[in-house]
């Protein structure tokens, strides 16, 4: 008979890295939403690399330690915001016309309609993750009606939600970071 070997996951919690790169694009992204400082290269550096290429690798690293939703949220919002910054990007470099409002309605909608589901999901998760989704799914729904109508209003509340979002993914994260290296609770997730 034979011995068999159990390998066990030793690799470290992709989460909190997905999540802070999240918050705290979200965070800059929504300051500029609220209208307190302009959408510049600052932010959409950020959205590219922080943002987007950090949640995209979270989200492969969730894939090896076998987390669906994880592998799913990650990758995706990751993607978001590397489309985000294109779609800001690629009509400045004359390479294709700029999205048409109701394209951009319809992008901000699918999103929406995407974070309820993910929502959903979290219901399964901790209260802290279960707050970023929620934001994350009016914040995305506050959007798309400010752009549908052109109100400032709506697209300044949706700012100032946005950054109530983003710090709540940071939160999250940090929080997890904090109470692993303690091994206590520290930051309460619920």
């Amino acid at each position: 008979m034979s011995d068999i070997m159990q390998i066990a996951d030793s690799s470290a919690n992709p989460a909190p890295l997905g999540l802070t790169a999240f918050g705290m694009t979200t965070v800059l992204l929504n300051v500029a939403n609220a209208h307190l400082i302009p959408l510049g290269s600052m932010i959409l550096a950020m959205g590219l690399f922080y943002g987007g290429l950090a949640q995209i690798f979270a989200g492969w690293m969730e894939w090896k330690k076998g987390n669906t939703f994880g592998l799913t949220a990650f990758l995706s919002y990751g993607l978001f915001w590397e489309s985000f910054v294109f779609l800001i990007i690629i009509p400045k470099l004359g390479w294709f016309s700029a999205a048409s409002k109701g394209g951009v309605v319809a992008y901000l909608i699918l999103w929406g309609l995407f974070t309820f589901i993910l929502w959903i999901a979290t219901l399964k998760h901790n209260r802290a993750i279960q707050v970023v989704f929620f934001t994350l799914w009016i914040l995305f729904w506050l959007l798309a009606i400010g752009e549908a109508t052109g109100s400032s209003l709506i697209t300044t509340i949706a700012g100032w939600e946005g950054i109530f979002c983003g710090f709540s993914a940071i939160y999250a994260g940090l929080g997890q970071v904090l109470n692993e290296t303690y091994g206590k609770t520290l930051f309460p997730l619920g």
